[in-house]
């Protein structure tokens, strides 16, 4: 061996020590896989087959359960599905009870209502992840100058992160909030300084994927998000509107992509930190809302509609770490990750309000004695 030449013992110590970082970094990766997302099953894409999960296993009061599942129909429930560890528990189907309507099925399509705006905020952050858009660019970069009735100063100001979280400043006192007609785009407050659940501000992000992705929304949507996961529905327009249907099952595996955090089967449907953030709080404003979707366990809550904040959670019976994409009449989609659980609830139901939270404490009122 040549003067100042490492013995072999030395690379013997080198390649220990490969060997040793290389078993570390992968059990390392191993151990940040979600240990939730590795215990979940997933419904095959291809077929309607979809395993399922005695009650019985879980050990769940199936009196009170049965009391629950007699009562849902009275509250004009039309699909009612739970899922655990991302197998069906519960699945159940009815007709409407003031119109005589006949009985949905799996395959019956049924509307989403503002819980879409969740399924929007995952096609805004898939669109990011490829790219195509930044939540930070300016609303103009995508819809041009004059998108608002406002001086261009003022409108230069709202970024997509504004209508992601309900807080452009745009005036939604007008004669119709639906309407994103530029003489309907109004100042009122500066961006950031204003929660208001605004329906019109919140359907241009459909323009701008559009723009982003060169792609109309439907492809977008089936491209990217519904083909890989099985999941189909489609984008129609109702007034001002752009609503989603599907079936009941099409609404359980979005839950369940998002449960997974945006994997599906081994395939990664999105990651990064844009998805921790939507199930976040987005601003101070409104304590229970992340990027178009409602976060429950938080010190207060603003219902839509309202000055006011309210103290407490918004679902104060349900678990503190769930999130829900949530409707008008009651179109809910709710996860909880602490238990795997993913809960899905259409129908119709009494008054106005775009979100009926008081139908879902109702239904977490009892739900909490099925699983206590």
């Amino acid at each position: 061996m040549k003067p100042g030449m490492p013995s072999n013992r030395f690379f013997t110590c080198i390649k220990l020590a490969m060997g040793c970082w290389a078993f570390f970094t992968f059990h390392c990766a191993e151990a940040q896989k979600s240990p939730l997302t590795s215990s979940l099953y997933f419904p095959p894409t291809e077929t309607s087959d979809w395993e399922k999960m005695p009650v019985a296993e879980l050990g769940w009061d199936q009196t009170a359960l049965a009391e629950m599942l007699a009562w849902l129909p009275t509250q004009d429930t039309r699909a009612f599905i739970i899922l655990k560890d991302g197998k069906i528990v519960v699945e159940e189907y009815w007709g409407a009870k003031l119109t005589g309507v006949g009985e949905m099925d799996q395959n019956s399509l049924w509307y989403w209502s503002s819980a879409g705006k969740t399924l929007t905020a995952a096609l805004v952050g898939i669109a990011q992840q490829q790219k195509l858009l930044k939540t930070n660019d300016r609303t103009q970069k995508y819809l041009g100058e004059g998108w608002t009735s406002m001086s261009a100063k003022q409108e230069k100001e709202i970024r997509l992160i504004h209508h992601l979280t309900m807080t452009t400043g745009l005036d939604d006192r007008v004669e119709n909030p639906d309407d994103s007609a530029p003489e309907n785009m109004k100042y009122l407050a500066n961006p950031g300084t204003r929660w208001s659940y605004h329906n019109a501000a919140y359907s241009l992000l459909k323009h701008v994927i559009e723009k982003a992705s060169g792609k109309d929304y439907q492809s977008f949507f089936k491209d990217n998000l519904g083909d890989k996961i099985g999941m189909t529905g489609f984008w129609q327009q109702s007034g001002f509107n752009d609503v989603f249907y599907s079936d009941a099952r099409s609404f359980a595996r979005f839950g369940l992509l998002m449960l997974a955090k945006g994997h599906w089967d081994g395939t990664e449907i999105w990651s990064g930190d844009y998805f921790e953030k939507m199930y976040q709080t987005s601003q101070k404003l409104n304590l229970s809302y992340g990027y178009l979707t409602w976060l429950n366990g938080k010190a207060s809550f603003k219902a839509p509609g309202s000055k006011a904040e309210t103290a407490g959670s918004m679902i104060p019976q349900a678990p503190a770490d769930m999130y829900q994409a949530m409707g008008k009449s009651g179109q809910f989609l709710m996860v909880i990750p602490s238990k795997n659980l993913v809960i899905v609830r259409m129908g119709s139901s009494d008054g106005e309000s775009p979100v009926p939270y008081a139908l879902m404490r109702d239904i977490w009122e009892r739900l909490d004695q099925v699983m206590d």
